[in-house]
Order: structure tokens, then C-alpha cells, then sequence
């Protein structure tokens, strides 16, 4: 049987923060549902690929404060799910979708052994949950028969729409919630409660 290293092991504490915060996003999607109407009323076909990376948001903001493998995945799928009881149009799609978004998402930190959670791979995770998504748009909603053009415009805003409002939005989330001390007990945490102290230890070190 395999062993995860320590550092990939999650604690109780931690299953339920991610859990919580899966939970606490799905009305967020929820709620989304109305930019996705107005832009697409503004817009036409692309408005859905303008604004859908804020559905990956969570996964990233997750995988961002936990570093361990499976928190993109699993808070993603848990707030596809919860919407359903809430009353999303998609139904039961959504335990569908939830999955394929959050694989999307943790392909880049798997493909890192998770040791990397820089700018870059934070918005490669938005690119990777972008693609997913579209491949499965493309079998569920028949994309094959749009228009060539069409279809690579489509995906080019996905892409940096998961690499904006998932990737850097939720990086920005992640890191200001770090910077409230709120996060103390877990990786992103720890990492800014230790640049703080170098950062003062810094300034002391200079007014020397």
C-alpha cells in the first residue's frame, strides 16, 4: 500500500475547512448564473466563456491554502454537488461536470508532485479546469457542430477567463485570507506568517 508523504497527509481540521469552503461556494456558482445570462444576452455564445472561470474559483483557492493532493478535485466536486439541492438547472450534470472541472484543475499541481503554487501554476490549474470544461461542453452540448472559428474563439476566452477569475481571482482570495491570520494552520498560512517574519525581521535588520 502506498504512503503519502507527511506533507501530502490531510488532517481532519483540513478536510473540514476544504469541505466548508466547497459548501460555502456553490451558491456563489449559483448566483453566477445570472452574469452568465446577462454577458451571454450582451454577447451571444462567448459571453458563457467570458465569465465560466469563476466556476473553477474554488478549486484553486483550495489547492492554493491546503497543498495536498485531491483539494482541487474534491472542493470543486462537493460545491458541483451542493448546488444541486439548491436548485441548479443542470441537475444531476452537475456530478458530472464538478469531477471533470476539478480533474482539470489538479492535473497542473499533480504534474508538479505539488511542490509548486507559484502565479504560474495557479493559473495553469484555471487553463487545465478550462479545458476540461470545454471538452466536456463539446460532448454534452454538441459543440462539433459550431463553426471552426467559432469553436477556437470559444476556447481561447475559456482559457483566459480560468486563468484570470479562477487563477489569479483566486490566488488573490487565498492570499488575502492568509493575510488575515485566519489561515495560520494551514500551508498558506504558514508560508505568509513566515515571509512576514523575514519581512520584519528585515526592516529591523536595516534601521540597525
Amino acid at each position: 500500500m502506498t504512503v503519502l508523504p507527511k506533507d501530502h497527509q490531510w488532517t481532519l481540521k483540513e478536510i473540514i475547512v476544504m469541505s466548508a469552503l466547497g459548501v460555502a461556494f456553490a451558491p456563489l456558482y449559483m448566483a453566477w448564473i445570472q452574469v452568465w445570462a446577462i454577458a451571454t444576452g450582451l454577447l451571444g455564445p462567448i459571453g458563457l466563456d467570458i465569465v465560466f472561470g469563476f466556476w473553477f474559483i474554488v478549486s484553486i483557492i483550495c489547492a492554493h491554502i491546503f497543498r495536498k493532493p485531491g483539494a482541487a478535485l474534491i472542493s470543486e466536486w462537493i460545491a458541483a454537488v451542493v448546488q444541486i439541492p439548491l436548485g441548479s438547472p443542470s441537475g444531476a450534470w452537475l456530478i458530472v461536470s464538478g469531477f471533470v472541472q476539478g480533474f482539470g484543475a489538479e492535473v497542473p499541481f499533480w504534474l508538479t508532485r505539488y511542490k509548486k503554487f507559484n502565479t504560474s501554476i495557479l493559473m495553469l490549474s484555471g487553463v487545465g479546469a478550462s479545458i476540461a470544461s470545454f471538452l466536456y461542453n463539446w460532448f454534452r452540448f454538441g459543440y462539433a457542430g459550431l463553426a471552426p472559428g467559432l469553436l477556437i474563439t470559444m476556447l481561447v476566452i475559456r482559457v483566459i477567463s480560468g486563468a484570470v477569475l479562477a487563477g489569479l481571482l483566486g490566488k488573490g482570495i487565498a492570499e488575502g485570507l492568509a493575510a488575515t491570520g485566519v489561515l495560520s494552520s494551514f500551508p498558506l498560512g504558514k508560508e505568509w506568517r513566515e515571509k512576514r517574519r523575514k519581512s520584519i525581521h528585515e526592516k529591523y535588520s536595516e534601521g540597525a
